[in-house]
């Protein structure tokens, strides 16, 4: 695949055969795509329960099952209607034009499949890459490799940790001083487990070296944590993507892949950038033979972040291999002004490899006037300069502007612009796709959202929001265990193990479920830590035999827990945080029959861990449904 044009793909064309890449920008429709084809498909000939549906976040993939099950009665309902004698016109759903088009008979026949397809849609297989996997495996028996009964994790990050300690103890008690430290150590087999298809290298490296040990450490916790999951009945997602490419390119593998496209005549993959050269595998050997129709839509400008682990280069290699590329040109979203500025700024660009290209794409409808209208600035894009020699701007002694400073000047500026934006009566169009108008509403909060590159950049243009008097959220702000709520959560627990210890109970007093401020710590009688003491200890009670839920609830009601976090800046954040923990505490100590001990243990570590956290629900929850800036 190179730079080079790529035809454009017509929903109504000849339905795709073989193997094919649709490259689609974003905004151009990736999932209404999806949910086109699979009506197609379905309305002409191909039973629902042989399509595949294939995304990559179980968020994802309950959005594109509700997408293609109201794409399949949307089309349903108009084949009904032209055959009652209303005849689709040049503004209706261009799939219902195309097969109202034909004999009534015909017409007829793709109803009554589109109609046996929806009572029969719990037969559908829309499933995340993991999920699909788990299920093959299954039906594929002992040739799947996968244990009866076994369970599968989303973290497994304590019993690496034991392995670690237990080979780093092996090694460093039989031959002295050890070479480099447990953290050190933990950290080479986290990434040698992560992974699992990388070589370990240096393998040349002498046999007393470091970095021989590295390596030899790194070997042994592959080996050992696949024996220990295998003995405790685990897998993680990883295993499940590993096991089925083991099943499909081992002995057995054509046998398998067979019974796979037996069962699959066409499958339809969603977000494929997000993938990795694992999943491609399971593609290619499953469904590449080109008999099966394997249908692949995504962004490679996406791919080059390896989001979700993914490998640009395994999306390059499906596009060279594929028999047929095209590319999503339509962007429904944004104005046909802003797409020809960012052509104009990105005209030619390569990112970092030919076939990875900046391609230009058109509004729909193709309208010249902006939806936007009386904003203090009409330009569809601008670029916000900070010059070095601005008075605000603290200089380095090299001459260079202080990035601290420089950041929170244009956390400031942005600050200050949006509230300029909503402060100026201007309003916001909302179309039709096909053109018209639907309502015209002034810019709230809401229609608003500010991109950063980190959390903490998040937080200063929160924070400057919030002196100009824009009410703001942060989305997507990283793992929650990474917030201070979590911390106190930490510190209520290590009370609660020992709530008979002087400085735990201090420790515990200051944070939101007690709510005491420093000065009630340092001036408190001896009475007040006797009491203090008592709920301490009837709360670990309550710990012991009702379990997290309980304990939250009971500390919810007792101190008025949400009354006097939102009446603090940062409250409603705070708040949602703490609750957020608190359910994943409970969901652990119900899972593992954990204590008070083990689940400070538990917590304690994931804390830790923060920066690994990727799994959505330990990502931060938005603290408001309200109308609010986006950041």
């Amino acid at each position: 695949m190179t730079a080079g044009a790529v035809g454009a793909f017509d929903i109504s064309g000849p339905l795709p055969r073989g193997v094919t890449v649709l490259e689609a920008s974003a905004g151009t429709g990736k999932t209404y795509t999806i949910a086109a084809l699979a009506a197609r498909y379905v309305a002409e000939g191909t039973p629902l329960e042989q399509l595949l549906l294939v995304t990559f976040t179980r968020m994802a993939t309950g959005e594109l099952r509700e997408r293609v099950r109201e794409r399949l009665v949307s089309v349903e309902a108009g084949l009904t209607a032209a055959l009652a004698g209303v005849r689709p016109g040049e503004g209706d759903d261009e799939v219902v034009r195309l097969l109202a088009d034909g004999e009534p008979g015909e017409v007829e026949a793709r109803r009554a499949r589109l109609e046996r397809a929806l009572s029969d849609f719990d037969a559908a297989t829309i499933a995340t890459t993991h999920g699909f996997c788990q299920e093959v495996l299954s039906g594929l028996g002992l040739q799947g490799d996968m244990e009866a009964g076994a369970a599968v994790v989303e973290d497994i990050s304590d019993l690496l940790a034991e392995v670690v300690d237990d080979l780093y103890i092996r090694r460093f008690h039989r031959h002295g001083q050890p070479q480099f430290a447990r953290a050190e150590a933990l950290a080479i087999a986290r990434l040698a487990v992560e992974n699992p298809a990388a070589p370990i290298e240096p393998q040349e490296a002498g046999p007393e070296t470091v970095a021989a040990m590295r390596v030899r450490l790194a070997e042994a916790a592959r080996t050992e944590l696949e024996r220990r999951k295998r003995r405790l009945g685990v897998l993680t997602y990883d295993d499940l993507l590993t096991r089925l490419e083991g099943a499909l390119t081992g002995p057995s593998g054509a046998a398998n892949a067979r019974r796979l496209r037996a069962r699959y005549r066409v499958v339809l993959v969603d977000e494929f950038q997000d993938t990795d050269p694992v999943q491609w595998a399971i593609m290619r050997a499953a469904f590449g033979d080109g008999d099966t129709t394997l249908v692949l839509i995504g962004d490679p400008k996406q791919a080059i972040y390896a989001f979700r682990g993914a490998d640009v280069y395994a999306y390059l290699d499906a596009a060279r291999t594929a028999g047929a590329n095209a590319t999503l040109d339509v962007n429904w979203r944004s104005d046909q002004r802003l797409l020809d500025a960012y052509d104009a700024l990105f005209a030619s660009a390569q990112l970092g490899h030919p076939g990875i290209a900046y391609r230009t794409v058109s509004a729909a409808p193709p309208n010249a006037e902006a939806r936007l209208a009386g904003a203090p600035e009409g330009a569809p894009l601008r670029v916000r300069v900070l010059p070095r020699d601005d008075p605000a701007v603290a200089l380095t002694p090299s001459g260079f502007a202080s990035a601290p400073a420089a950041r929170e000047l244009v956390a400031r500026d942005v600050a200050g612009d949006i509230a300029r934006l909503l402060g100026s009566g201007a309003t916001l169009e909302t179309r039709r796709n096909d053109g018209t108008t639907l309502c015209t509403e002034r810019v709230a909060p809401g229609d608003v959202a500010v991109l950063v590159r980190s959390h903490r950049t998040g937080a200063q243009v929160r924070a400057a929001l919030a002196e100009a008097g824009v009410p703001a959220v942060i989305g997507g702000a990283g793992s929650v265990f990474a917030t201070e709520p979590a911390r106190d959560w930490l510190k209520l627990l290590d009370a609660l193990e020992r709530p008979a210890n002087a400085v735990l109970a201090h420790t515990a007093a200051l944070t939101p479920f007690l709510g005491w401020d420093a000065e009630r710590v340092a001036c408190a009688s001896e009475e007040s830590w006797g009491a203090l003491h008592a709920r301490l200890h009837e709360w670990a009670e309550l710990l012991r035999t009702h379990g997290v839920a309980s304990l939250a609830e009971a500390i919810t009601a007792a101190e008025r827990l949400p009354g006097r976090m939102l009446g603090t800046v940062e409250g409603e954040r705070a708040l949602t945080d703490l609750r957020h923990v608190g359910e994943l505490l409970h969901e652990a100590a119900t899972a593992e029959h954990l204590g008070a001990t083990a689940l400070a243990a538990w917590l304690r570590r994931r804390i830790a861990a923060a920066e690994q956290e990727g799994d959505e629900e330990r990502s931060r929850r938005l603290e408001s449904d309200a109308a609010a800036v986006q950041v």
